[in-house]
């Protein structure tokens, strides 16, 4: 699509009339620098309605994936709830019953809302660690928890991926990149996996910084939880490791989603219908009612501020549901409005973005 008459060349994809003022806001993003590369998604009324690409080099595609970290949680959460609908795994189970090595007395429903009491590896890896699947479960089945499971919440920011995508492997035989293309993002065509392929790895945006001291602010204070959960193993916060081939072809379920802002939009918008989209049925509406309910409301000590759990997302004062990563990408759905909105960012900063995007998007409402 070509840019409209005053437009950056940079700014390519359509919105419904409704909706000019959400593509003015992302063209502004981009126009004063704010925004380097991004691609924005809304559906409303179930359908799409907005689908918008932009960067400053005007490289940016409609299926042009990019690292868009905490993002991934729901979507990793997905594929353990997928079987939990199947009946295959019961939510209040001890996760000893399917994983028998694993020494933290949590359940099922402990593990998908962040308080099993794992929030960190156990062990100090190097960064090739991202790699060793196997190396990073162990470490987790022979940890000790932080906390009695299910008395606190502290997002397991790096862990969490291994925790359900073990799960996952154990009771289905697949891993949980490969259940997440043959089981979701197949059936409801979404752009977006972990464990790229080299001709998707071609497909990918680097990441940067929207400011040199973005990776050490983010990181925290030495020997807090949060260095500790998301320092080890080292190298997720690092441009030059998240861009490499290791990282996009490894599996790091919590952190190393890469998708498309459609790919992401197109799974809350099935989410909000119920579990069906485009009459492919994935889950029971039932299912997709336990898992955004609120399951934990309380402190969470690696956010360090009060948080509402549900089974893979952060529930919301006004009663939205979904995740947002650090670096700025973002991606839930609004059932009291009726939307479903994504945003995946190239430059690492904060969400102000977002903020601002929504602001024009609610105007529109």
């Amino acid at each position: 699509m070509l840019p409209a008459a005053g437009e950056s060349p940079g700014v390519g994809g359509w919105q419904e009339p409704r909706f000019a003022p959400v593509r003015q806001c992302f063209q502004d993003l981009l126009a004063s620098g704010r925004e380097t590369g991004a691609a924005l998604a809304v559906w409303y009324d179930s359908r799409p309605v907005v689908d918008l690409v932009g960067s400053s080099d005007a490289g940016w595609r409609p299926d042009t994936l990019v690292n868009v970290y905490s993002v991934g949680k729901p979507v990793t959460a997905a594929c353990l709830l997928a079987l939990v609908d199947r009946g295959r795994v019961e939510l209040d189970a001890p996760v000893t019953a399917y994983w028998p090595q694993f020494r933290t007395p949590a359940t099922i429903r402990q593990v998908l809302s962040h308080t099993a009491g794992l929030p960190a590896f156990p062990v100090a890896r190097p960064a090739a660690a991202v790699a060793d699947w196997a190396l990073l479960c162990g470490d987790l089945a022979a940890a000790t928890p932080e906390w009695e499971p299910g008395s606190v919440a502290g997002e397991h920011a790096w862990t969490y991926g291994h925790l359900v995508g073990e799960l996952v492997r154990r009771v289905d035989g697949r891993s949980v990149g490969r259940f997440l293309a043959e089981e979701i993002a197949g059936p409801w065509r979404l752009d977006l996996a972990f464990g790229l392929t080299a001709t998707d790895q071609r497909r990918c945006a680097d990441v940067s910084y929207g400011d040199p001291g973005w990776p050490v602010r983010m990181l925290g204070d030495p020997g807090s939880l949060r260095a500790r959960a998301l320092g080890n193993p080292p190298g997720g916060l690092d441009v030059a490791v998240v861009n490499s081939p290791l990282w996009r072809g490894a599996e790091v379920p919590a952190v190393n989603l890469h998708a498309t802002a459609s790919g992401l939009a197109r799974f809350y918008a099935g989410l909000l219908a119920g579990g069906t989209l485009d009459g492919v049925r994935l889950f029971g509406a039932d299912l997709v009612a336990e898992a955004t309910r609120v399951q934990y409301d309380g402190p969470d000590l690696l956010l360090d501020r009060r948080t509402r759990w549900t089974l893979g997302m952060q529930w919301e004062e006004d009663g939205s549901w979904g995740m947002g990563g650090i670096g700025g990408s973002s991606a839930w759905a609004d059932p009291g409005r009726g939307y479903a909105f994504a945003y995946a960012t190239t430059r690492l900063a904060e969400h102000d973005r977002v903020d601002e995007l929504v602001e024009a998007l609610h105007a529109c409402l």
